[in-house]
C-alpha cells in the first residue's frame, strides 16, 4: 500500500566546538590527506636585522684578536725592557785599564809636538812625524782597551764606568789625565817635548814587563818608538 507521507529528513547536527575537536577521521579505506605544515613563528634572534646579527657574531672574535695582539706585543716588549734595565742598572766602577794611562800620554805627546811647531818651525817635519806616530799609538791602545771591554751583538759598547786615570808627572809623581792634557795644549819647546817623550818611553817599558802577549809587544814597540823620537828626531 502506497503511503503519501514523507519521512522527515535527518538533519546532521555538529557540535558547536567541532572545529576544536580536530579533523574528522577519514572513512575506512580512504587515503588520509597529510596534515597541513606548521610554520613556526620567528624567534627573537631571527627577527634581528643582518647588520645586528653580524655585530653579535663578530664581537667576541674582535675581542679575542685584540687580546692576542696585546699579549704578543707584551711578549716582544718584555725582553727589550729587561735588556734596557740591565744596561742602565750597571753602576759598577771598574779600575782603569792599565793601557789607559799610556793612551793619555800618547795623545799628550802628539798635542805637545803639534803645539811646538809654532816655536820651532825649523823642526816642522820632525814634530809632525812625532805627532802622527803618537796619535797612531793612542789609537792602537784604545782599540785594545775596547776589545777587552767588548761590544754587544748590535755593535754598541756597554756602559763601562772607570775610575780616574793618572799618569806619571814630570817629577815622577802621578798626576791626573786632565792636567796632562791641559798642559800639552800649551806651546812647548823642543826640550820640553823631548823630556815628555822620555817619560812616555820609560812608562811604556815598565808596563810592558808586567803584561803578556800582544799587550807586552805593543807597549815594547811604543817604548822603542818614543826612544827613537826623543834621541834621533829631536837631537
Amino acid at each position: 500500500m502506497r503511503s503519501d507521507r514523507h519521512e522527515p529528513s535527518r538533519l546532521r547536527v555538529e557540535p558547536a566546538d567541532a572545529h576544536l575537536a580536530g579533523p574528522t577521521p577519514a572513512p575506512t579505506g580512504a587515503t588520509a590527506s597529510p596534515p597541513p605544515a606548521v610554520v613556526p613563528h620567528p624567534t627573537p634572534v631571527q627577527q634581528l636585522s643582518p647588520s645586528a646579527t653580524g655585530r653579535v657574531d663578530t664581537r667576541p672574535a674582535w675581542r679575542r684578536r685584540t687580546v692576542l695582539r696585546l699579549v704578543g706585543a707584551s711578549a716582544i716588549g718584555l725582553p727589550v725592557v729587561a735588556t734596557l734595565a740591565a744596561c742602565t742598572e750597571d753602576d759598577t766602577v771598574h779600575a782603569p785599564d792599565p793601557l789607559a794611562a799610556q793612551e793619555v800620554l800618547a795623545r799628550a805627546d802628539a798635542a805637545a809636538a803639534t803645539a811646538a811647531i809654532a816655536l820651532a818651525p825649523q823642526s816642522n817635519a820632525a814634530l809632525s812625524t812625532i805627532a802622527t806616530e803618537r796619535t797612531a799609538h793612542a789609537d792602537a791602545l784604545r782599540t785594545e782597551i775596547d776589545r777587552v771591554i767588548g761590544v754587544y751583538g748590535d755593535g754598541t759598547t756597554p756602559v763601562h764606568r772607570t775610575g780616574a786615570v793618572t799618569v806619571p808627572g814630570p817629577g815622577g809623581s802621578p798626576v791626573s789625565a786632565s792636567e796632562v792634557e791641559t798642559a800639552s795644549a800649551q806651546p812647548a819647546t823642543l826640550a820640553q817635548v823631548r823630556d815628555q817623550l822620555v817619560r812616555s818611553q820609560q812608562s811604556a817599558a815598565a808596563l810592558a814587563r808586567t803584561e803578556t802577549g800582544y799587550r807586552a809587544g805593543l807597549l815594547a814597540s811604543i817604548s822603542a818608538a818614543c826612544a827613537t823620537q826623543a834621541g834621533v828626531l829631536l837631537t
